[in-house]
């Protein structure tokens, strides 16, 4: 292969930044593209408006800026050709089609190939979750640090993971009104994934902040929820929550939740890559080896959307990846730079694996979700017409249940809906919740305009 290779990095976040300067400083020039107009991603996503970030717990905005302005710098000079709000909408082995902001849609062929495509959030259906009202933890996150706004007047917080805690101490940090931290892991549990969670002291200091900055602000925090629902009739006006010490009604005009991440598999799903369901995380992963090589010649995957480690593990992951790539391309690499990387991202990986430990997934919850209550909300989906369906047909695995109720082929394709949907079946058919597979993707993973055209038609018209 030569070394004017084409090179392509789906995802401009903190792997696909580092993986794009590592290659950039070898003479390569990547292609980077990314649905956003600013690098970052979600967590180092750039503010909107003029003046000084505000102090939140956790939250460096320098390291940010310095791995943007970097980025942006190799854009300028030449070394990476960078194409923002460009959305990769399909995906072969050796081309891709991305919707530009223009409204075209473009294709390029690539020799080799790095996604970074980030992780999404996990939600769980509860009673009143499509109320006006009702965010992501992440969603509330973003509209905090990026729009420097709030959801709500006041905020509940509910579900688990430290997400959560992160998300609910920098609310408190700005001004709001947070009325509580409702969560449904169980302080033992933390306290039992304590030795794995000393792998990464800074992170338990962030933890220990986050929890000062609630407890100076006399945030009530919930521990040990065994369920909740959404109070209201046409927006949020409450939280019902079911706790080890009996019921409780929190007054509240906003809810932020949220139950951890899960990688975004669709790109990959795409080039039919194999995928393991890990039983810990009760979620499927790609198949990847240490560097982030995929069983598929020359496509690597970097960051959340190959293991959920964090911001500062999915830049690690971002290098790696690339001195992957160049070990494949025979460029010579740094051998101790690489196993200095590899006993990182172990450590971090440590580290993760004990914080799914400290807030396991709440099985529970999502195994007694209500017949009425709506599971799909792109295509009004309940829990019983899943269950239904899933007796009337004999369906046992969920693209089958898919085609008979529509659940997943709404805008999101299943991105919210699918791993809840995969238990609903697995419980009414008496299954494992491996063995009911998962939503496969299909394409365009992204909606696309009704003003989307391919170029080439375009240039034949």
């Amino acid at each position: 292969m030569s070394a004017g290779a084409t090179i392509v990095v789906v995802g401009a976040g903190p792997a696909g930044m580092a993986a794009a300067r590592v290659l950039a400083e070898e003479g390569l020039r990547p292609m980077v593209l990314d649905k956003a107009a600013r690098p970052g991603g979600q967590v180092w996503r750039e503010p909107v408006g003029e003046g000084e970030e505000p102090s939140l717990p956790g939250h460096d905005p320098s390291q940010a800026r310095r791995a943007r302005t970097a980025f942006l710098e190799l854009a300028r000079d030449g070394r990476l050709d960078w194409y923002p709000s460009t959305t990769v909408v399909d995906l072969t082995r050796d081309r891709l089609w991305a919707l530009g902001a223009s409204g075209a849609v473009d294709s390029t062929g690539f020799d080799r190939l790095i996604l970074c495509p980030g992780a999404i959030e996990r939600i769980l259906p509860v009673p009143g979750w499509t109320l006006p009202g009702v965010y992501t933890s992440g969603g509330a996150r973003t509209a905090l640090e990026s729009l420097r706004c709030f959801v709500g007047r006041r905020i509940a917080f509910v579900g688990t993971g430290p997400l959560l805690y992160l998300v609910a101490a920098r609310h408190v940090a700005a001004g709001a009104s947070v009325v509580a931290v409702a969560d449904t892991a169980r302080l033992h549990q933390a306290l039992a994934a304590l030795p794995g969670l000393a792998a990464d002291r800074s992170g338990l200091a962030l933890a220990a902040r986050c929890l000062a900055a609630l407890r100076r602000a006399v945030v009530p925090i919930l521990r040990g929820v065994r369920a909740f629902a959404v109070e209201g009739r046409h927006r949020v006006e409450g939280l019902r929550l079911e706790t080890r010490a009996g019921p409780r009604e929190l007054d509240c005009d906003a809810v932020a939740f949220g139950f951890g991440l899960v990688p975004q598999l669709q790109l990959l799903d795409l080039l039919d890559a194999p995928f393991r369901f890990d039983p810990e995380s009760e979620s499927w992963l790609p198949e990847l080896d240490r560097a982030g090589r995929t069983p598929l010649p020359g496509v690597y995957v970097a960051g959340d959307g190959g293991r959920i480690r964090g911001a500062r593990a999915a830049e690690l992951a971002g290098e790696r990846a690339a001195l992957a790539l160049l070990e494949d391309l025979g460029r010579p690499v740094d051998g101790p730079r690489v196993a200095r990387l590899d006993r990182e991202l172990e450590r971090q990986s440590r580290f993760a694996r004990a914080l799914g430990r400290a807030f396991p997934f709440p099985r529970a919850l999502e195994e007694a979700i209500a017949d009425d209550t709506v599971v799909c909300r792109c295509e009004g989906v309940t829990a019983a017409a899943l269950r239904a369906a899933s007796r009337a047909f004999d369906a046992d695995e969920i693209n089958r249940a898919k085609a008979l109720t529509r659940c997943g082929m709404g805008r999101c394709q299943g991105r919210l809906c699918g791993p809840s949907a995969a238990r609903i079946l697995a419980g009414a058919r008496g299954l494992d919740l491996a063995s009911v597979g998962r939503l496969r993707a299909q394409p365009p993973v992204e909606p696309l305009p009704a003003r989307a055209r391919r170029v080439e038609e375009e240039t034949a018209a």
